[in-house]
């Protein structure tokens, strides 16, 4: 005991008040200070940027940015960002800072961002603050396949005894919840799997007795209901310690002496014990190094078209022609699948509504579908107004200029904070403040109010009617409900407009570009290529003598040439092994000459075989298979008594069943997600035309299935939905051959048809038509389960054709 109190007395006379961290120096070359070094790098670049001449109002915002980066001593932060920046790419990775960096015209310039702030309001204060006293934070997006390179850049730059990424508390969800718990009472695992994948964990909802009996389960079973409600107490919960997803924490000095270093769970990398809050409270530099799937597929387009159009060249970012009208045309039609950030169906419904024409419409797209806007009452005024349904009133110039460009709605936080500055009379500081306590004002009920009351009087007292003020700071509290920044929409649109244009102009090169960035986006392979073919892309299926591990371009570009990435349970180094004999021998005849000259395993080919990939070779998907079987290993020729003889032997020769088309294309999805064959959906149209179902295409047709039109559909179940700001409603995306249909489901015909609404991998839906214009929607009145009319008479045929649907996203 007496050693504790001494330990203790020791211990109460440290404070982390005598922490100091400091910014690391090596970004600034000998001879110069940082702040003269960032300012000549900055005016510097500015001239690349604008070699016409820095616009005036540029300037000033630059003069304006060094002096508060300069007098908080910020110039190395930006120096040791720019050095990132630059080492990405000069190592031909694609990357862009995006959120409050895209405030900062300084960060333009270095290059940090493709934000030009000439063509959007900056606010920096939303970036760096005098009185707020903390250090900025830029997140930059790289290639998601190539961040590493990236990371372990810094980790060789710095050391690892001075750089570490921050770490992330990982806290319990449903699933991972009832897993544990369900394992600590003793139930059994494949019991405690049906749970977490059967039932329904989203928010703090009750499980009730009636979904356990529908999985025949027992509700009164004492185990069983303490496993479910100990699971809903502890969601929410700290699970454990983890890596956060890119934030890098560097120092000058030893970072071990402010806090420990522990490695990470992967390879290569290091980790401090404090998370994002921790480093805040400590002002400690953070550089977020994130990964986004797009800039990879953007990269990968690029280097098919430079590949296939000679002379072009490697295209960027910046060479990508502006504000192309047919880019725009397909935007408006909503024809977006793969697209960046507008690919979702709720951005899909949106598009035809809003009809985005130029580049900052698409800035305002990529933000108005959040719940902030959804919640705040801002998606609707918004849309009348730009229809020129409702007038557009200002009640003073000042709001004017605020407002002007959203038509008199706050859709981003910095028109928020504006308001707050000139309307209320906020100094910058505080306006930053209010927008900290908006993100949290569920929990701080008592500081959103007091801001409230100031907002309130303040605009009152500027001469503002009430009834505006109040209505201002009810739509400024569904920020709370996560709404964008206009830097960090800005950031996104230029990739939004970029992948349009790719998709619009290469459609061949997109598509592959989309497979070969794989996983990432809204949609699998499956409707990547259905897509495709439907923008008259020719797409050929993968073959080991005509297809890479990626998927490739063939005559002039034009045409898809899937890849062995594709081919389920294949390794990269087996593909590669494919490559090089193809590449050796030119053509190959026969599987037996395949397997000799690649020196694959038997394992491989078979692989190869299910994806049918030896059509170049003559032979069938079972023919292929037939085949293989009278080839050994080495390493197993030991134990076995058959060998090779050639095309006289029993197994070349044997008479083999043909094989229904339906299952030919089960084999497809089953070893490559996808079939170039057939639709599944095909095969079931004769029996689902007498039970008068439409194909989905027939939807688009207005005078016959006008809106409040009764109307039955089916298809696969792509997608399913249940967003927090839709009152419960679930939405379902289902595709047939002909096309896709967009349903709602209310909680109540959820509920009614709950084991096909929330399971069934395809759907029969009868319903209403709901059409808005171009939009239109089945508002579902029962569902059915489609497998029952077959042909897929099991299960697990079924799931196979679904194994890439988004469910709950």
């Amino acid at each position: 005991i007496a050693r504790s109190v001494e330990i203790a007395r020791r211990a109460s006379a440290f404070s982390l008040d005598e922490v100091r961290y400091q910014y690391p120096s090596e970004v600034c070359p000998p001879g110069r200070t940082m702040g003269e070094h960032l300012c000549a790098l900055t005016w510097s670049g500015a001239r690349e940027r604008y070699p016409q001449g820095v616009p005036v109002k540029v300037r000033r915002q630059i003069e304006h940015e060094l002096a508060l980066i300069g007098e908080l001593a910020y110039d190395a932060y930006f120096l040791t960002v720019h050095d990132i920046v630059r080492f990405a790419r000069s190592r031909g990775i694609l990357c862009q800072g995006r959120g409050a960096a895209a405030n900062s015209a300084v960060c333009y310039c270095l290059g940090v961002t493709s934000v030009d702030p000439d063509r959007v309001d900056v606010l920096f204060e939303r970036f760096v603050s005098r009185e707020r006293n903390e250090p900025p934070d830029i997140d930059i997006d790289f290639e998601h396949e190539r961040r590493e390179e990236v990371i372990q850049y810094i980790y060789a730059k710095y050391g690892r005894d001075r750089a570490a990424l921050t770490a992330e508390v990982i806290t319990y969800r449903g699933r991972s919840a009832i897993r544990e718990v369900g394992k600590a009472l003793g139930l059994s695992l494949d019991l405690v799997d049906r749970l977490a994948k059967q039932l329904d964990w989203w928010g703090k909802e009750r499980v009730g007795d009636e979904r356990l009996k529908e999985l025949g389960l027992d509700p009164n079973e004492q185990r069983l209901r303490l496993a479910v409600e100990l699971a809903g107490e502890i969601v929410g919960f700290p699970r454990h310690l983890s890596q956060h997803v890119g934030g890098f924490v560097i120092t000058k000095g030893a970072l071990s002496e402010l806090v420990p270093i522990e490695n990470a769970a992967m390879d290569g990398r290091t980790v401090i014990e404090w998370d994002k809050d921790d480093i805040d409270a400590m002002g400690m530099l953070k550089v977020d190094c994130l990964g986004l799937g797009m800039l990879t597929c953007i990269r990968k387009a690029f280097e098919l078209m430079e590949l296939h159009e000679g002379g072009v060249g490697r295209m960027t970012l910046a060479s990508v022609p502006p504000e192309d009208p047919e880019v725009y045309d397909m935007i408006c039609a909503a024809d977006t699948v793969g697209v960046f950030q507008i690919e979702s169906r709720a951005q899909m419904q949106m598009l035809p509504r809003l009809r985005p024409r130029c580049y900052y419409d698409l800035v305002i797209e990529v933000a108005i579908v959040r719940p902030g806007p959804i919640v705040g009452d801002m998606v609707h005024p918004y849309l009348r107004r730009r229809r020129g349904q409702e007038p557009v009133e200002y009640p003073s110039e000042t709001v004017r200029s605020i407002l002007a460009k959203t038509l008199g709605v706050p859709l981003f936080q910095e028109q928020a904070m504006s308001l707050a500055i000139h309307c209320a009379g906020f100094t910058p500081d505080e306006a930053d403040r209010l927008r900290r306590a908006i993100a949290a004002w569920k929990s701080k009920t008592t500081t959103i109010k007091a801001f409230g009351e100031k907002i309130v009087a303040g605009m009152m007292a500027n001469g503002y009617p009430r009834e505006f003020a109040e209505r201002c700071f009810d739509q400024l509290k569904g920020f709370s409900e996560y709404g964008f920044p206009e830097s960090h929409a800005a950031s996104f649109a230029l990739l939004v407009y970029v992948s349009s244009w790719l998709k619009r102009h290469r459609p061949a090169a997109f598509a592959a570009a989309l497979i070969n960035a794989q996983p990432m986006g809204f949609y699998a392979p499956a409707q990547i290529v259905r897509d495709a073919k439907d923008h008259d892309v020719e797409v050929r299926p993968v073959d080991v003598n005509l297809s890479d591990w990626d998927c490739t371009l063939e005559d002039g570009g034009r045409v898809l040439r899937l890849g062995m990435r594709l081919v389920k349970g294949l390794g990269e180094e087996d593909a590669e092994g494919v490559m090089q004999a193809v590449r050796r021998a030119g053509h190959i005849g026969s599987i037996e000459d395949l397997w000799r000259i690649s020196g694959i395993g038997v394992g491989a080919l078979k692989k190869l075989a299910s994806a049918d990939a030896f059509g170049s070779m003559g032979l069938s998907r079972q023919r292929a298979l037939w085949e293989i079987r009278s080839l050994r290993d080495e390493s197993l020729a030991l134990f076995e008594d058959v060998r090779t003889d050639g095309e006289g032997s029993a197994a070349a020769a044997a008479a083999l069943p043909a094989v229904p088309g339906h299952r030919q294309v089960v084999r497809d999805y089953r070893s490559t997600g996808l079939s170039l064959k057939a639709h599944p959906m095909s095969f079931m149209r004769r029996t689902l035309a007498t039970r008068g179902v439409v194909p989905c295409e027939a939807l688009k047709d207005e005078a016959r299935f006008g809106h409040t039109k009764p109307v039955t559909v089916a298809g696969l179940v792509l997608v399913r939905q249940r967003p927090a700001t839709a009152s419960g409603v679930v939405f379902v995306t289902i595709e047939d051959e002909t096309g896709v249909a967009n349903l709602i489901v209310r909680p109540k015909v959820f509920e009614r048809y709950r084991k096909a609404a929330r399971h069934a991998t395809a759907m029969i839906v009868t319903g209403r038509v709901e059409r808005e214009g171009d939009v239109v929607h089945v508002m579902a009145r029962t569902i059915r389960d489609a497998q029952e009319l077959g042909p897929f008479n099991d299960a697990e045929e079924a799931d196979r054709v679904t194994d890439g649907s988004r469910n709950f996203r």
